[in-house]
């Protein structure tokens, strides 16, 4: 009978405990108030947009690290936006509704600035991280043993607006090597190198392992081409390496194939002080000093371990945010 009695008066307790939390617990089930205006400012007010790239590039899981290590619910989120690649990113950048941020290529400037030559362009659109090196791949077939041999030989360099479309032919053209540019996607020209002499090579230019090139089985003689290092690229570009490590089935144990490779990074559209916009990027950049050491460490890409938010682009401007908080925390040293 006491057993009987004390069970019930715990039921009677835990009715009313649930009871009392009902409100609550309907409140965390209703994040939004779908019927107030509220509901629409609460979602966008503190959320980004990134214009990432292609869904088979590096930029776009990137931008999507980004997102997962930044998210805040309301108070930050970051919509990682796949987009034709880094080169059109820039007018992404420059002219598309929800677009606040953007994963360039720091060679994209030359073009923008003395071919399109859009008006004060260093104004308009600042740095706000140099991310992550992007290298310089050239696959070849066995005839081809240097840059030079590829004179006047077709060459793939991916897609329209991809990366490797625009950084390739401008490598090219700075080396004084005319070759024949096709611009079909890798995953076709790849095939036909295979058995025919229609491609003598495929430019790639994405941070490392490629994983077509580090998994993919290849006829003997298949190779990647040393690039140099050389005055016409010292400008835009920074001395890399290819290790047998990184592609075992394309570079001898041991061996290491030099090569260039491009900055990847972190443009910024440079609102108006005051403006909606750039009271979001102000957060979105405090969120970045604050998270980033999360960011270095697993689950996510190793190569954010050597992202330096103090480390200059050549050619580019910082953006004063960062600028400022760069400076605030030399001036903390003691």
């Amino acid at each position: 009978m006491y057993m009987r009695h004390t069970f019930l008066r715990r039921l009677a307790g835990l009715t009313i405990a649930t009871a009392l939390l009902m409100p609550t617990i309907a409140s965390a089930q209703q994040k939004y108030d779908w019927n107030s205006p509220r509901a629409r400012q609460q979602i966008n007010e503190w959320t980004v947009g990134i214009a990432a790239g292609r869904t088979e590039g590096a930029p776009l899981r990137f931008a999507a690290e980004l997102a997962r290590a930044l998210d805040d619910g309301d108070n930050m989120r970051v919509l990682p936006i796949v987009t034709r690649g880094p080169f059109d990113n820039m007018a992404d950048l420059m002219l598309l509704k929800g677009v606040d941020a953007a994963i360039l290529f720091g060679d994209t400037l030359e073009h923008f600035q003395n071919v399109e030559k859009v008006p004060r362009l260093l104004d308009r659109v600042n740095y706000i991280a140099n991310l992550f090196p992007s290298e310089v791949h050239i696959l070849v077939r066995p005839e081809i043993n240097s840059l030079q041999d590829l004179k006047g030989k077709p060459v793939n360099f991916n897609s329209a607006g991809t990366a490797a479309a625009y950084t390739g032919p401008l490598i090219f053209r700075r080396l004084g090597i005319q070759v024949q540019e096709k611009f079909d996607p890798h995953p076709v020209a790849m095939r036909e190198m295979r058995t025919s002499d229609k491609y003598a090579g495929t430019f790639w230019v994405t941070t490392k392992p490629i994983e077509p090139l580090a998994k993919g089985d290849f006829p003997a003689g298949f190779k990647l081409l040393t690039v140099p290092y050389t005055k016409e690229l010292e400008d835009l570009y920074l001395p890399a390496t290819l290790e047998s490590s990184d592609y075992p089935k394309l570079i001898p144990q041991g061996q290491k194939v030099e090569t260039v490779s491009v900055p990847t990074v972190l443009a910024v559209f440079n609102w108006q002080p005051g403006s909606d916009r750039h009271r979001r990027m102000l957060r979105f950049v405090d969120k970045l000093f604050e998270r980033l050491p999360a960011l270095q460490k697993p689950p996510y890409d190793p190569a954010w371990k050597n992202v330096n938010l103090a480390a200059p682009i050549p050619g580019w401007r910082r953006y004063e945010p960062v600028q400022r908080k760069l400076d605030a925390a030399v001036g903390r040293r003691p």
